[in-house]
């Protein structure tokens, strides 16, 4: 019998403050790809590093078999080191250039070992990663966010791993990076755990595994198997916890009414027996005969009610709680055709380098439209977002806006003031909001309870974007203009499934960012724009 690549034996973690995150976790993985979904703040990049040997447990084991890669989801890159040393073949390559020169000192062989190859591996790797174009030799500086990722990957792969660990890999990579990341799992014939709400990708992996409450549960197949056995886990849970309250409902019955019988029955008796002429003693004895088997009776019943209610309290735990947010927003409607924003020759310059070439951006918004803005990573796409929410002023060109709001919610979500609680933020934006109708739209956006009461700095960052959204859609005016730049970023899948919500019920006009094809799918976005070598191209 094969040993697993990955195996996870009773393992158990808590942070410093002694906070725990893991307890008796027990798990493993083979040779295939999984998918590991979980709410942020359930421990997924935690567990991932611990796989790594990044952290150590309290107690239990990790054990990983074969050679192990590891792509984390902040890349602790410097700057000023090259492209060769990133991959890990630097020096190798520097043996391989002194051999080549005529230096034919022992320590060089000794350095390249078997690894005569690795070059044209490295060049293989970067390839197909779209790093073609990057010499070995360059500096970090010189590659892009994204790049810079898809380099991070290249560097797992030209070690050959047995085992990959990827956290949040397609996070800042534009489209066309993804689809070659995609690409690349599909041909991965090792054990892969990766962690990300990319729901493209999740659609590659041969398991999903659901990380929640220190448990983790496995499901066959892909990402729309999963969500397919979770809706089925739903309604059966509901279904038994609605059999479970219709039987709690009954046995209460039965109760009142063995109670009602019981009192009958004891005034019956007693009547009986004063009418009998029974002596005193031999009355009494009957009379608490009679009690006793009322007495039972009712025992038996309430014992039946408490079954009864521990199994409805296990039914309802077995339910996944609703967190959709339902919203109605008809003061965001905008008539088809009005016209929200026209820009004509956009430009702007930073430093050498200027945006929009040739005869600028032309951009016309109307009614409301659903727009895709999509591009290479530094084609200048939030530039163009800022350029038409007045957040910068172009260079040359002219920007007129139509009376109504325009609200820009930016990658880092900071709309909102930090110190101030999600009320006081939401009463800000609208003033007018009588208190009680504030408490309801918070519970719609499920705010109850102290959470309604935390500073914004202190919430997670789906409760941060529930907050935002709520100010900004719910605002005075409300706005009729939404520009969105790369929304889904950091999001777990529930935070996603909240935003496209939201956004499906909006009325007004929105452009946004991103290059989540499946939530571009979800809000129904019907006009797409495109950034290609600095010109604002439709259709694409």
């Amino acid at each position: 019998m094969s040993v697993s690549p990955i195996v996870v034996t009773d393992l158990s973690f808590s942070w410093p403050d002694d906070v725990p995150v893991f307890q008796d976790l027990t798990f493993n993985v083979d040779a295939e790809r999984v998918g590991l979904v979980a709410p942020n703040g359930a421990g997924k990049s935690t567990l991932l590093r611990l796989i790594a040997g990044e952290l150590t447990p309290r107690s239990g084991s990790v054990s990983v078999a074969g050679v192990l890669g590891y792509l984390p989801q902040d890349l602790p890159l410097v700057a000023e080191r090259s492209v060769a040393e990133v991959l890990g073949v630097a020096e190798i390559i520097a043996a391989l250039d002194a051999i080549e020169a005529g230096d034919t000192d022992e320590r060089h062989f000794t350095v390249i070992g078997d690894d005569w190859d690795v070059e044209d591996r490295a060049r293989v790797e970067l390839d197909r990663l779209g790093l073609g174009q990057v010499s070995l030799r360059d500096p970090l500086s010189a590659l892009s966010g994204g790049q810079a990722i898809s380099l991070g990957l290249a560097a797992q792969l030209v070690r050959r791993p047995d085992v990959l660990l990827l956290d949040e890999p397609t996070n800042n990579l534009d489209g066309a990076a993804r689809q070659r990341l995609y690409e690349v799992l599909e041909k991965w014939r090792g054990c892969l755990l990766v962690v990300s709400h990319d729901r493209e990708l999740l659609e590659r992996m041969d398991r999903i595994a659901e990380l929640d409450d220190s448990r983790i549960r496995f499901y066959g197949g892909n990402f729309s198997a999963y969500q397919e056995a979770v809706e089925n886990e739903r309604e059966s849970a509901e279904r038994r916890l609605r059999n479970a309250e219709q039987e709690l409902k009954r046995e209460k019955r039965e109760l009142q009414q063995a109670r009602e019988r019981a009192e009958r029955r004891a005034g019956n008796a007693a009547r009986n027996l004063d009418n009998a002429g029974l002596a005193r003693i031999v009355a009494g004895g009957l009379k608490r005969s009679a009690e006793n088997a009322a007495g039972s009776a009712r025992q038996m019943h309430a014992s039946r009610v408490q079954d009864a209610k521990e199994r409805v309290d296990d039914a309802a735990r077995a339910v996944r709680s609703d967190q959709q947010i339902a919203l109605e927003l008809p003061a965001t409607r905008v008539p088809a055709g009005r016209t929200l924003f026209v820009g004509e020759h956009l430009r702007k310059r930073f430093g050498d380098r200027e945006l929009f070439a040739g005869d600028g951006a032309d951009l016309t918004v109307r009614g409301p439209e659903r727009i895709a803005l999509t591009g290479a990573n530094g084609a200048g796409k939030s530039t163009l977002l800022r350029l038409i929410s007045g957040d910068l002023t172009p260079d040359a060109g002219t920007v007129q806006h139509a009376e109504g709001r325009t609200a820009y919610l930016s990658q880092r979500l900071d709309l909102l003031d930090g110190d101030r609680t999600v009320a006081e933020n939401l009463a800000a934006a609208a003033p007018a909001l009588p208190d009680a109708e504030r408490l309801h739209l918070l519970a719609r956006f499920l705010f109850r309870g102290q959470r309604i009461h935390l500073p914004v700095r202190a919430l997670s960052g789906g409760e941060r974007l529930r907050a935002t959204l709520a100010c900004v859609l719910y605002a005075e005016p409300a706005p009729q203009l939404l520009l969105l730049d790369e929304p889904t970023n950091n999001l777990d899948l529930v935070s996603v499934g909240q935003l496209e919500s939201a956004l499906n019920a909006y009325q007004g006009a929105f452009i946004v960012i991103s290059h989540d094809e499946r939530f571009l799918a979800e809000i129904k976005v019907e006009r797409r724009l495109a950034l290609v070598d600095g010109r604002l191209v439709e259709g694409r």
